[in-house]
């Protein structure tokens, strides 16, 4: 996620490392570069331009920190400005005061509205809530049938409402397809209604009415633009327009995970002043998450995002399980291959191994994992599991079995080579043996020992 602004950024920064005090002349080629970074990020013209001058106003004037380096000083006023341009606040889901809650799904075609709609739905129901689904696209073949399937998957109910072939279907057609929605909502106790609506390849006369007439009819509490993080400001300008005429409240950006420029997250909420709500960070129906400003400028400026990774483990890690390899594994027997595999499927929960390294921080310590996310391949965990799924239980207790000839049955049972179970085996040994180490007293003894630096 904004892999290039990120790098352009760090180098930016770089550049005022080592300097005494910030002056005219650096702070200049600083924010030039800072400019340049941007722009080619695909950030709107007009917010680049904002940026800088709240950016230069404040490196020079009276706000600058002494107790701060000239570097740092600079990255905190560019994280201030960026978290004022995407909002301080986290935006809250807006919810009716008597149910059902109306939720109004807008788009143009191909942004992802069915998909987000379903993803939107499984967090409602992680939250408690009761979602219904609708599909009001009585035009594009197969719509109703597509958002049906993403209901089923989702566990959401949906009303699927008749339509008669022999009559074309219009306006009138999606108007009581939405009222019937709304009525068979509040009889199963349905708490929200998602409707996702018809899209078009560019913005016409005919979509707008029927937004329009969908709004007044249902009076939804939320009406979310949903937007292909990935066109950049072509979102951005579909987003302005739809908000012309409905008034947004708010704006769903998907595929973020795949946006290594980041413009139109920097742009949308300046040009149409609608907050992001929530952001598409994957395939799957659980990778729709709030829109968090301060982490994502965090992740941004190379501070990572430990945060989100925690809520993350916090949800997807069973913590009982988590416990009792860790008690395995810093007791005398150590834990076994069959443990590392259970724990390796826990943190594959939690998403790809390159999105949980990118919310680390890439400066200091973590800078070379960083690196290591750039190079490293998913499918050498699926191999691990494929070489750990070969074996017998018994050697997954006791590897000390796993002689050459059980080495070559593996490999090719796991459709790996030998070269690859000798390495899986090796890594397995040494870090049961760290872990070992680790919970010796002798090890707890040195620790406490240890003088840490300035005490």
């Amino acid at each position: 996620m904004f892999e290039n602004l990120q790098e352009k950024l760090q180098r930016a920064f770089k550049n005022l490392r080592g300097q005494g005090t910030l002056t005219e002349e650096n702070i200049g080629e600083a924010l030039r570069e800072i400019r340049l970074a941007l722009l080619e990020s695909d950030v709107n013209l007009g917010v680049v331009k904002h940026l800088i001058e709240q950016i230069q106003a404040k490196a020079l004037g009276q706000e600058v920190l002494t107790s701060l380096s000239p570097g740092e000083q600079v990255v905190k006023i560019v994280r201030d400005e960026l978290v004022n341009i995407l909002g301080k606040d986290t935006a809250k889901f807006k919810f009716a005061s008597q149910p059902p809650t109306v939720v109004l799904m807008a788009g143009l075609q191909g942004s992802g509205k069915t998909t987000t709609s379903g993803k939107l739905a499984h967090w409602l129901k992680a939250g408690g809530h009761r979602p219904m689904l609708v599909s009001v696209d009585v035009y594009r073949p197969a719509a109703r049938e597509q958002l049906k399937v993403v209901a089923q998957q989702v566990g959401a109910r949906i009303y699927e409402g008749a339509l008669d072939s022999s009559v074309q279907a219009n306006s009138a057609t999606v108007e009581r397809l939405a009222k019937e929605a709304r009525r068979e909502a509040a009889n199963y106790g349905c708490d929200v209604l998602i409707v996702d609506t018809a899209g078009r390849l560019h913005i016409d006369d005919d979509l707008m009415d029927e937004m329009q007439s969908l709004k007044k009819l249902l009076n939804p509490q939320e009406i979310l633009f949903v937007a292909d993080a990935m066109t950049g400001q072509d979102a951005v300008r579909s987003a302005d327009e739809f908000h012309k005429k409905l008034t947004l409240t708010g704006v769903v950006l998907t595929k973020l995970d795949g946006d290594a420029r980041g413009g139109a997250a920097l742009s949308i909420r300046q040009v149409t002043g609608q907050p992001i709500k929530f952001i598409g960070v994957g395939e799957k129906f659980d990778a729709l998450e709030p829109f968090h400003p301060d982490r994502i400028v965090s992740r941004l400026l190379g501070m990572g995002d430990i945060a989100s990774l925690l809520e993350r483990a916090d949800e997807k890690i069973d913590k009982k399980k988590a416990a009792e390899f860790a008690s395995k594994a810093l007791a005398g027997d150590g834990f076994s291959l069959e443990d590392f595999r259970e724990q390796l499927r826990q943190v594959r929960k939690m998403g790809s191994f390159s999105s949980i390294l990118g919310m680390l921080p890439s400066v200091g310590p973590f800078a070379g994992l960083q690196k290591a996310k750039d190079s490293f391949d998913e499918k050498q965990l699926v191999h691990v599991e494929a070489i750990i799924g070969s074996m017998t239980n018994k050697e997954r207790r006791h590897h000390e079995l796993i002689n050459g000839s059980r080495r070559k049955r593996i490999a090719k049972g796991s459709g790996t080579s030998v070269q690859e179970v000798n390495n899986l085996l090796k890594q397995y040994v040494q870090m049961r043996k760290m872990f070992k180490d680790f919970g010796k007293p002798s090890f707890a003894r040195r620790m406490a020992g240890m003088k840490l630096p300035g005490r």
